[in-house]
């Protein structure tokens, strides 16, 4: 099977655990590129944060972000679809964020804001540096003029599983999704990364079947499901595994690139 389109997840996934692209991996992709194969990152990020990547490999194209909320043009930075947060649903949600000390941020496409940028603990200064993240302080509403991609809470694995199980019980007007251990998203209830794959695959006359798709955890899946080849990686959770076709090694052991010279680069 030809595979014109490669969905890659990007943290877990794409990078090693020190959130890097390793130079195999990066020669992989390139590689996959020149043969044909279109290259889009699909990510928790947003595009600021995940379009340095395309830049680091000189790939042009788009990109999948905020969970699907916003797909962008790597070179133009523009915004090609975005499903808009409803903001009236929030007010609840960061009343009981700060009554409850869980920490949070609300994204537009290109912007992160937070309550307090200067007085963030040492632990969460660190996850923004990490995601490549500048957080800017969080205007009031009447002040947004951008439409809202996202909102995330952020904290322990223990606190988040409580948020979870807190929020699941409010019927949110929202899709709400962990996107890793320490996060959990809440989005348009259309968003998803599946449902912009799909958005983006159609713009371009490709159907599942020529779509393969790489992640490695549960905000994933909806991409996974939808590529005609849906890979988890070795690090994903068991659920993850099993919703997709096969799984390849892990973040930490390149699996992104064993999985593209498996069906890819060796056909």
């Amino acid at each position: 099977m030809t595979y014109k389109l490669i969905a890659l997840d990007v943290d877990g996934t794409l990078l090693n655990d020190d959130h890097e692209l390793t130079e195999w991996t990066q020669e992989t992709l390139i590689q996959a590129s020149r043969q044909g194969a279109e290259i889009v990152l699909c990510s928790g990020r947003g595009p600021a944060n995940t379009i340095p990547f395309m830049k680091q490999m000189g790939l042009d194209g788009y990109v999948i972000t905020h969970n699907g909320a916003v797909t962008a043009h790597v070179e133009t930075r523009e915004v090609i679809h975005q499903f808009a947060l409803d903001t009236q649903g929030l007010e609840p949600i960061m009343t009981y964020c700060r009554e409850n000390d869980v920490h949070f941020d609300i994204n537009t496409a290109f912007g992160l804001y937070v309550d307090q940028p200067e007085g963030l603990e040492l632990q969460v200064r660190q996850m923004y540096y990490n995601f490549l993240a500048e957080p800017l302080k969080l205007p009031r509403w009447a002040d947004m003029t951008e439409p809202l991609a996202k909102f995330t809470a952020f904290g322990p694995i223990e606190q988040m599983d409580m948020v979870q199980r807190e929020w699941t019980s409010w019927n949110l007007p929202y899709y709400m999704t962990r996107s890793g251990d320490f996060f959990i998203d809440l989005m348009h209830p259309e968003a998803s990364k599946g449902t912009a794959l799909k958005r983006l695959a159609d713009s371009k006359g490709i159907v599942p079947s020529e779509i393969m798709a790489i992640g490695n955890y549960f905000n994933d899946i909806t991409m996974l499901t939808f590529a005609g080849k849906g890979i988890a990686m070795d690090n994903s959770p068991e659920e993850v595994k099993a919703a997709s076709d096969e799984v390849t090694l892990s973040n930490n052991d390149e699996g992104v690139a064993h999985a593209i010279h498996k069906y890819i680069l060796s056909v």
